[in-house]
């Protein structure tokens, strides 16, 4: 994860190249009004931020069999670890495997952390803590259905949280997405809303409807105007943002694989007296692959 990400970064600065990462959500409208109204004061100073994704897998199969005939299995794999096959590991179904997907914060949880990112202008956590476990799923998934991960951003600490088992948040609205707690107002933002919950008690909630259609499509044409006019400054998401991103929930597993704080030093991009995590930061190639 770690030493392929700053290669990768190097090669891109060096090159001079227009590239652009898939963080779709940074097209988000609501995520965009929600910075515009952070950094307009309007929920005052933030404190504490807290992002969720709550969601129950649907059941897999985990007999291992011969992959279909139209599967090369082992290129499917490439360079990570050729697990005997079985639908629950392969396509679609990879995202909760350890040596696929590396947990759901990981696969799906990295949009919000890179939007909170976004929204509060923010680098890299410093210290990372987590609570985790396979509670409910043991011997149906490789990585946590239950975690907290606690990130020490520089302008307010961050709670991840996800179950994939139970009900999820009580309030299904609040399943996908971000809270910001100011001390004027918390706001939450999904991919499609805002809602403003303002300090006091006669306040009102204020809901507000920012549909987002085509992120994805959004963001594949600023990349191709920012080629068109060679113009690096129209990128949506550097491949820095994208490191950043990536180490951030990367570093949150790697605590979880460890059961150790794990401290991050931004300037040197290593981890600061933990051997243990220090070699995960490097995952080993099986076959013909070689790291770069």
């Amino acid at each position: 994860m770690g030493e392929t990400c700053v290669h990768f970064n190097g090669i891109a600065h060096k090159a001079g190249n227009i590239v652009q990462i898939g963080f779709q959500r940074r097209q988000s409208a609501a995520f965009r009004k929600g910075k515009e109204l952070i950094d307009g004061g309007t929920i005052g100073n933030v404190h504490q931020i807290a992002a969720q994704i709550n969601y129950i897998p649907g059941p897999q199969d985990t007999t291992i069999q011969a992959p279909p005939a139209s599967l090369d299995w082992e290129e499917w794999c490439g360079p990570a670890p050729i697990l005997e096959y079985r639908p629950s590991i392969a396509h679609k179904a990879w995202r909760l495997e350890k040596k696929y997907g590396n947990d759901h914060l990981v696969d799906w949880g990295i949009h919000l952390i890179d939007g909170i990112r976004l929204i509060m202008g923010e680098s890299m956590p410093t210290e990372f803590y987590t609570t985790r476990g396979i509670l409910e799923l043991k011997n149906k998934i490789t990585t946590p259905d239950t975690l907290t991960a606690n990130m020490a951003f520089r302008k307010a600490p961050v709670v991840w949280q996800h179950r994939l088992w139970g009900t999820g948040d009580p309030n299904k609205e609040f399943n996908n997405g971000i809270f910001f707690h100011g001390e004027k107002a918390s706001l939450f933002t999904g991919d499609s809303k805002i809602i403003l919950y303002p300090a006091g008690k006669d306040s009102k909630m204020e809901e507000i409807s920012i549909p987002s259609v085509a992120m994805q499509e959004n963001h594949v044409e600023s990349f191709l105007n920012a080629v068109r006019a060679k113009d690096q400054s129209m990128i949506n998401s550097t491949p820095e943002d994208a490191f950043q991103s990536t180490a951030t929930v990367q570093l949150a597993m790697i605590l979880h694989y460890t059961n150790s704080l794990v401290k991050w030093d931004a300037v040197k991009n290593e981890i600061v007296d933990n051997n243990a995590a220090s070699l995960l930061m490097k995952r080993d190639y099986q076959g013909k692959y070689k790291h770069p």
